[in-house]
C-alpha cells in the first residue's frame, strides 16, 4: 500500500460525512468544489486529498458518490473491521466501549481490562471486562494487534509494553504522556489538552478580554 500523508488522512474522514449527508439527500454526484464548500477546504487540496484514493471524477461532473465513499473507506481500511483491547475502564473507557461508530469506523472492541475489583468479570455495553492478569493469555489466543489506552498517566507507559510484549503493533493513546516504543510500533496520540487550549486560546482572542466571573459558581446557579 502506497502512504498516505497523515494531513490528508486527517480530512478524508471529514470527506465522508459530508458525502454520508449528500447520499442521504439523495445525490448521485458530487464535485470537489461541493465538497470544498461544504468542509471549508480548498477545493485544489480536496482534489489532491481524494487523488489518494484512485477515484478518477468526470470533468465538469464530479465523482460517483457511491465510489467515492468505497474509495475512502478502503483507503481508510474501515471496510475491513479490526478487533482490539481496550485497557482501562474509567469514564473515558467505558464511554469509548458504548461508542458505536468505532465499528461504523472499522475497530471492534472485542475485550476491556481493568484492575478495579468492581469492574472485572463484568460487562460493559455487551463488551466483558477482564483482570489485566489474563490480558497476556487472550492476546496469545485472539491474535490482537490493535491496542487502546485510557488508563490514568503513571500506569501508561507500563500498559504499552505490555501490550507491545504480546503481540500489539498499533496503539491508540488517550493518556496526556508521550509513550516509549520501538519505531515499528504505531502510536496515535489523542491529546485533549492540546484541543482544549487551542479552544481556550482562540475563545479568548475572540473575546478579546478575559470572560468576568460570575460571583457564584454554575454549579450553583444549575442548582
Amino acid at each position: 500500500m502506497d502512504a498516505i500523508p497523515i494531513l490528508t488522512l486527517k480530512r478524508l474522514p471529514q470527506y465522508l460525512d459530508v458525502l454520508y449527508q449528500f447520499k442521504k439527500a439523495g445525490l448521485k454526484i458530487v464535485s470537489a468544489t461541493k465538497i470544498a464548500v461544504f468542509t471549508d477546504i480548498h477545493m485544489t487540496q480536496v482534489r489532491k486529498d481524494l487523488s489518494y484514493t484512485g477515484v478518477i471524477g468526470v470533468p465538469k461532473v464530479g465523482h460517483k458518490i457511491d465510489e467515492l465513499i468505497s474509495a475512502i473507506e478502503q483507503c481508510l481500511n474501515w471496510n475491513d473491521t479490526s478487533s482490539c483491547f481496550l485497557v482501562g475502564v474509567g469514564h473515558l473507557g467505558s464511554a469509548l466501549l458504548g461508542y458505536q461508530e468505532l465499528q461504523n469506523k472499522g475497530l471492534k472492541v472485542v475485550a476491556a481490562f481493568d484492575t478495579n475489583p468492581a469492574l472485572i468479570n463484568t460487562t460493559i455495553h455487551n463488551i466483558p471486562v477482564f483482570s489485566l492478569d489474563k490480558y497476556a493469555d487472550l492476546a496469545d489466543r485472539l491474535h490482537i494487534h490493535i491496542g487502546i489506552i485510557t488508563v490514568p498517566v503513571d500506569h501508561a507507559q507500563n500498559i504499552a509494553d505490555l501490550m507491545i510484549a504480546n503481540g500489539i503493533v498499533a496503539i491508540w493513546n488517550f493518556t496526556a504522556i508521550k509513550l516509549h516504543a520501538d519505531a515499528d510500533v504505531i502510536i496515535e496520540n489523542v491529546d485533549m489538552s492540546a484541543s482544549l487550549a487551542v479552544l481556550s486560546r482562540r475563545l479568548a482572542e475572540k473575546m478579546h478580554k478575559a470572560i468576568p466571573k460570575s460571583q457564584d459558581s454554575p454549579e450553583a446557579i444549575i442548582e
